[in-house]
């Protein structure tokens, strides 16, 4: 079988109708046990699986599944992105980065597209290759490239930086380890849930192994998931049964890409490049551990260092009226903000979650929800 056969297999397979109606009818029958139940899952991609397939429609009253922190843009510190403007500004740079990221909001709700009115220099790329090819085609031009993203996208970038970068490029680190934000919930007072499912793509580099310390202080059902409706469906499946046993554990349903240990070597050229400190996750505040910063034996590629920026410190409010805080806690729906196709929209996005392709808002937006989610 050929390659593009085998995926063409998988992603049927995974999307197999009879075999959802059969572990939509096994969720229900173990949500009979159950009083309510609440689902917390992790990631913009997952979101969006849930969100077009319906599967939310497809649960029993009972069972609730929200987005929490899993789209970087949304938790991108608005200080950031106010310090890479600035820097464009003032120093006469030439910004780089990827297109959702350029309209993320900053202080005094200005983004990178807005301050390209004001004289900005803007590039948009799809990756920190890119970056690399035009800092090296106009080698009279400084760049930095406004590194946005999880502990997925960080290792390419830090396989680059390892080897060292043309002069005229600097790298500004806001590149944020999936693995605290999920302990900071599961340790959070204020956010309450049953069970969460964890990000496929972040877990297929870090490995399940990072999360264990978390689980062991607070053990409640932990699933590493895939993308298509059927991962999903097995996902939630499990976090029931496990709520129904009273056995929590941390279960692979990814086992065709998540591994105990992980992409041992991604993580090692990312710990090689990039130490841990604490970083603002905007909504949530600092978590320790969590932010990538250039190590000091990479600090002439870092722009931060190099302009002599501190860290932001404190998390800047929302824009008023808006919800995104909520939103990225798993407290709230989109539907539940007041600005939700109202105020903000698509062609003009608000609040932080409305800027993303990985954003809740954005996906609940791009799919039409306005009302009713469940079907019971």
């Amino acid at each position: 079988m050929e390659p593009n056969d085998i995926l063409k297999y998988i992603s049927t397979r995974y999307r197999d109708p009879d075999l959802a109606g059969r572990l939509i009818d096994r969720i229900k029958e173990l949500a009979k046990y159950l009083d309510n139940v609440l689902i917390m899952h992790v990631c913009g991609t997952h979101e969006w699986t849930i969100t077009h397939y319906g599967i939310r429609a497809l649960l029993p009253r009972n069972v609730e599944v929200r987005a929490g922190p899993g789209c970087p843009v949304c938790i991108l510190p608005a200080e950031d992105i106010y310090n890479v403007i600035r820097l464009g500004l003032e120093e006469g740079l030439q910004i780089i980065t990827y297109g959702d990221v350029s309209r993320a909001k900053g202080l005094k709700g200005l983004s990178l597209e807005d301050a390209r009115a004001e004289g900005l220099r803007l590039r948009i790329v799809y990756s920190f290759q890119d970056a690399v090819r035009i800092a090296l085609r106009d080698k009279n031009v400084m760049n930095i490239f406004f590194a946005v993203g999880f502990d997925t996208t960080a290792p390419s970038t830090a396989y680059i930086l390892e080897k060292g970068l043309p002069d005229n490029l600097l790298i500004y680190s806001c590149y944020r380890y999936v693995p605290p934000s999920v302990g900071y919930l599961l340790l959070s007072d204020d956010i309450l849930f049953d069970g969460i499912i964890n990000p496929g793509h972040s877990s297929t580099v870090t490995g399940m192994k990072p999360y264990k310390k978390y689980f062991d202080y607070k053990p409640i059902p932990m699933v590493f998931s895939g993308f298509e409706p059927i991962d999903i469906l097995i996902s939630i499946y499990q976090v029931l049964k496990q709520l129904r046993d009273r056995s929590p554990r941390m279960y692979n349903e990814y086992t065709r890409s998540v591994t105990w240990e992980g992409n041992v070597k991604a993580m090692k050229t990312l710990f090689k490049v990039f130490n841990l400190d604490e970083g603002l996750w905007r909504g949530l505040g600092i978590i320790d551990d969590s932010a990538f910063e250039v190590r000091d034996k990479f600090r002439e590629y870092d722009a931060r260092f190099q302009y002599g920026l501190e860290k932001p410190s404190r998390s800047y409010s929302m824009p008023k009226g808006c919800r995104c805080a909520d939103i990225i806690k798993g407290k709230a729906t989109p539907t539940e903000c007041p600005l939700y196709l109202k105020a903000c929209s698509l062609e003009n996005p608000i609040g932080p979650c409305m800027v993303s392709v990985e954003g809740t808002c954005r996906i609940w937006a791009e799919h039409k929800i306005i009302g009713e989610i469940y079907g019971g």
